[in-house]
């Protein structure tokens, strides 16, 4: 049996790192997943904005393209009226040259004549009158075309820099994205080696315990080396191997740099069995609870920074070994360790 189970904690020990390597390619894909999300996030906010923008730019531009039609096409009325004043003009003063050339050489009809021209010569004044206010209209009009050219020239000005903008918001985000995934990559290489580092040291330092072992990125110390049946009291032996244990983080956690947000998670399980009537614990998840407290406890008097410590009860219900028998009951009693991220 003894040589069954250091054959089964010889293929444990070659198993950390490939599961160390797993667990920061999952990391790395979550993070990628949610810089990902908010990009999207961040990028859809910003295009609806510049939609909204565009569009009402595109209504105004429209509006000021039918009233620039509307005004040409009354340019156009007038210039065609102006025509038609001109020519009446022109038919008069063919008329007035008419008429006095009659008065010049016929003398019996120069009162008619002169009366006639007096008329002609009041029409003519009423036809320049109503020229000059065309002209007045036209040019009006001309000025109003030209102000409306110089808000068509502003709005496509604002739309080119409306869509500038767009794509610098673009590359902005692309570049953020990009330098946080660096840094994610980064920062879990380093907690990945900072793991691999404290759990070789635990494995120096305990050597000597072949009941602790290391399960996936977890140091796993088994309940019975640290507490009596149904108690949360450390016995004098556990207080040992936990000096031993807060050694090693104390060297972790000066090794680590401030700007990585690690703690140390102590995680208490059961096996299946309930607390004795006897136990002032009522349910699995308390026992489980107070044990991981107890630990956390001793481990911030031997020196550990509080804020590096989390305590976690899971009861029964996350066992190593699904089987029933004393051996199987043994190994889901247990303390967990796990370095990881806060």
């Amino acid at each position: 049996m003894a040589s069954n189970r250091a054959h089964r904690l010889t293929r444990i020990d070659y198993w950390p790192g490939f599961v160390d390597a797993m667990a920061t390619l999952l990391l790395v894909f979550v993070f990628l997943l949610s810089v990902f999300i908010l990009a999207q996030f961040f990028l859809g906010q910003e295009v609806t904005s510049k939609d909204t923008v565009l569009t009402r730019l595109n209504a105004q531009l429209a509006e000021l393209t039918e009233l620039l039609s509307l005004e040409k096409s009354e340019a156009r009325d007038l210039q065609e009226t102006l025509a038609s004043l001109q020519a009446n003009l022109a038919t008069s003063e063919g008329e007035r040259s008419r008429l006095q050339g009659i008065l010049d050489s016929s003398g019996t009809a120069e009162g008619e004549a002169v009366g006639r021209i007096v008329t002609l010569e009041g029409d003519l004044k009423s036809e320049q009158q109503v020229s000059q206010r065309a002209l007045a209209q036209v040019e009006l009009l001309n000025q109003q075309i030209a102000a409306l050219r110089r808000q068509l020239s502003a709005l496509e000005e604002a739309l080119n820099a409306s869509e500038s903008r767009n794509t610098e918001s673009q590359t902005q985000i692309a570049d953020l994205g990009k330098r946080l995934n660096v840094a994610l990559a980064q920062r879990v290489q380093e907690l990945s080696r900072y793991r691999s580092d404290f759990f070789g040291r635990l494995r120096q330092i305990l050597a000597d315990r072949p009941d602790i072992e290391v399960v996936g990125d977890r140091f796993v110390l088994p309940a019975s080396v640290l507490f009596s049946t149904a108690s949360d009291d450390l016995s004098q032996p556990a207080r040992g191997e936990l000096d031993k244990l807060a050694g090693a983080i104390l060297e972790l956690q000066a090794q680590i740099p401030p700007e990585i947000n690690w703690v140390i998670r102590v995680d208490g399980h059961t096996d299946v069995r309930p607390v004795q009537s006897t136990s002032r614990f009522q349910t699995n998840w308390e026992l489980s609870a107070f044990r991981a407290i107890a630990v956390v406890r001793y481990l911030i008097s031997r020196g550990i920074s509080p804020d590096r410590l989390v305590a976690a009860g899971f009861g029964e219900f996350q066992p190593l070994d699904t089987a029933e028998g004393e051996e199987a009951y043994a190994r889901n009693r247990r303390i967990e360790l796990k370095l990881t991220e806060r």
